[in-house]
């Protein structure tokens, strides 16, 4: 029950978001003197609608986003009488970024509001956890079954960390070349290392290789993707790590706390839209019966089922971030320059501004409007791109959806 709960509410919150984002449109569309004939939430058939001034306000029965209906935003518009002068393609270049970058600032507005309310309720979590040492040990041979609650075996001797060098305090940031980050990611990938691999290790300032002879050993593993519990025979090197707590703040220390944190969730944000193209492989793999990624892209419906996950759990600070970091994706992917994004239209409208001004230096009137129409075979690319991209990411959360316990 509290699943199904957590999956309408968070669709909810990301309906929520989608009409924030088109009612920063319109607001500053209103503001700067710019006729918004409607505005809608929602696709598909109309559920109600009414009139406040000269916009027309309504809901439709497929809250999967919304619209924002501002009169001439392009010259291929058709124009009313009245509305040939507060036509969006003939006002200043300046108003014309504002109203467009309207919607992505709700988007990242909304974002900081529940990382604040994330950092003051809860704690912030640690974005980039460290694989730090806290103690090291011996190397327990086996471990026991369910009936005996998992418990290691007895075990003697300074274990292969201890003995190849490395200490409490110090800091694990590779294994055999590859980086780990967090003590989750240095169990992954010790357990799948065999004979004596090399160990990177940062220690007061100083970054070290540390040979460690891995052991065999007899444990218990659960497989994320199905939730089977098995034994196998994994690699152990004798450490224990220190917990990464998240830092928790009051109403005032949350306000800095909250910049930094948006400012680091930033940059992982861009990361994540560079590395879209990639996950393509990722995606077709979880279509085609492979192992679902925790890293691949998720859409609405993804998304919606991992906060189900979130709230059956009651792991309520974790749904709050993901709606936060939804929020700031939606913000950052509508800034890319490409139609019909939000910011393929800035970036035709810095186009003109900047095709105006050389016009200019050359005693030369201002050019006409840039003709959409030329745009239509690139706009096409990428709804197609985009559209085949939303179709398959889709796909995989209807049959091969994210499992995160």
């Amino acid at each position: 029950m509290m699943f199904v709960l957590g999956v309408v509410v968070f669709a909810f919150g990301i309906a929520a978001s989608i009409a924030l984002h088109e009612a920063g449109h319109m607001w500053t569309a209103q503001k700067l003197g710019m006729k918004v004939r409607r505005y809608y939430i929602g696709f598909g058939p109309r559920i109600f609608a009414f009139r406040r001034g000269e916009t027309e306000y309504g809901l439709k029965a497929i809250p999967a986003g919304g619209f924002c209906d501002i009169a001439g935003m392009t010259a291929l518009d058709e124009l009313a009488p009245d509305e040939y002068d507060r036509a969006m393609y003939k006002q200043k270049t300046w108003k014309r970024l504002v109203v467009m970058a309207g919607g992505i600032g709700m988007n990242f507005a909304l974002g900081i509001i529940l990382i604040y309310v994330l950092a003051v309720a809860w704690a912030l979590p640690q974005l980039h956890p460290k694989a730090t040492v806290a103690e090291v040990s011996c190397v327990a041979p086996s471990q026991a079954g369910a009936d005996g609650d998992y418990a290691l075996a007895p075990c003697t001797g300074t274990g292969p960390a201890g003995e190849a060098g490395i200490q409490p305090g110090d800091v694990i940031v590779a294994v055999d070349g590859q980086e780990v980050e967090g003590f989750y990611a240095l169990v992954e990938a010790t357990r799948a290392a065999t004979g004596t691999v090399d160990f990177t290790v940062e220690r007061g300032g100083e970054t070290l290789t540390v040979p460690v002879t891995v052991e065999q050993v007899q444990r218990y593993v659960e497989n994320t993707a199905t939730g089977e519990i098995t034994s196998e025979t994994v690699g152990a090197i004798g450490v224990t790590g220190e917990e990464n707590r998240p830092t928790e703040y009051n109403a005032l220390t949350a306000i800095p706390a909250t910049f930094q944190f948006t400012g680091d969730l930033a940059v992982i944000t861009a990361q994540s839209l560079m590395d879209l193209p990639s996950k393509v492989s990722d995606l077709w793999t979880a279509v085609t019966g492979g192992e679902r990624a925790i890293d691949t892209p998720v859409s609405v419906v993804g998304a919606s089922v991992i906060g189900g996950q979130f709230a059956e759990r009651g792991i309520w600070q974790s749904f709050v971030l993901l709606l936060a970091q939804l929020n700031f994706f939606l913000g950052a992917f509508n800034l890319l320059p490409l139609l019909p994004l939000d910011g393929g239209h800035m970036a035709v409208a810095i186009y003109e501004r900047i095709r105006n001004w050389v016009r200019g230096l050359r005693g030369l009137p201002e050019g006409a409007p840039v003709d959409y129409m030329k745009l239509l075979p690139l706009t096409y690319v990428a709804v197609v791109i985009g559209g085949a991209f939303m179709v398959l990411t889709l796909t995989a959360d209807i049959i091969n959806p994210i499992q995160l316990f």
